[in-house]
């Protein structure tokens, strides 16, 4: 794969993101913005309603402690830090994904800016668009509030792990209507071996 680095696709397969033989991606593009799935939108009605939290206190505070440290440079005040790591490993871990990768797509996607807007109108934490909230019949929630975008970028992101079979590289550059290209997903990967995987 070209620009791909090795190291890390041989980590992300020890983790279980990508499975050996499913980390090349079709050369097809698909389109961002389509008709919304109705899949999807009912995983998000049923995503926005439902909350989680740690289970175990020690793995929390061990983990609350060590990405705040590596947050501290983006976000400068602790409590304001560690109230938002809470809240993004709540919701990787109700959509049953890695929080370390949440935090990798947040880095790249908004700086960890949760008014981050983009030029195609995507908004908040993990660049959600707000077409979303009108498919799921809350238009006037916010993607600004940061529970809410959390709730539901880790539930499209799931969904498209899902239908790729567990295909990390292709549910990331459909996340990002990038289907074809590596370079998204080379991003997240490097930010994610580089500064989130806890090593």
């Amino acid at each position: 794969m070209p620009g791909f680095n090795k190291r890390i696709l041989f980590f992300l397969i020890l983790l279980g993101l990508v499975p050996g033989s499913t980390a090349i991606m079709a050369a097809e593009q698909e389109v961002a913005l389509r008709k919304a799935d109705p899949e999807l939108r009912q995983l998000l009605k049923k995503a926005i309603n439902e909350s989680s939290s740690f289970k175990d206190r020690y793995d929390a505070e061990v983990w609350l402690v060590d990405m705040s440290n590596r947050l501290k440079d983006r976000i400068s005040d602790p409590a304001k830090r560690l109230d938002l790591l809470r809240q993004i490993h709540q919701e990787a871990s109700k959509a049953k994904l890695h929080p370390e990768l949440v935090l990798a797509v947040i880095d790249v996607e908004s700086n960890f800016d949760r008014f981050a807007i983009s030029s195609a109108g995507a908004q908040g934490l993990m660049q959600v668009m707000p077409f979303w909230l009108k498919e799921i019949g809350r238009p006037r929630d916010s993607l600004f509030n940061i529970r809410t975008n959390l709730r539901m970028g880790c539930t499209i992101l799931k969904y498209y792990l899902d239908k790729e079979k567990g295909d990390l590289t292709r549910a990331l550059a459909r996340y990002n209507g990038s289907l074809g290209s590596y370079r998204y997903t080379n991003k997240i990967y490097k930010r994610l071996s580089e500064r989130w995987y806890k090593h």
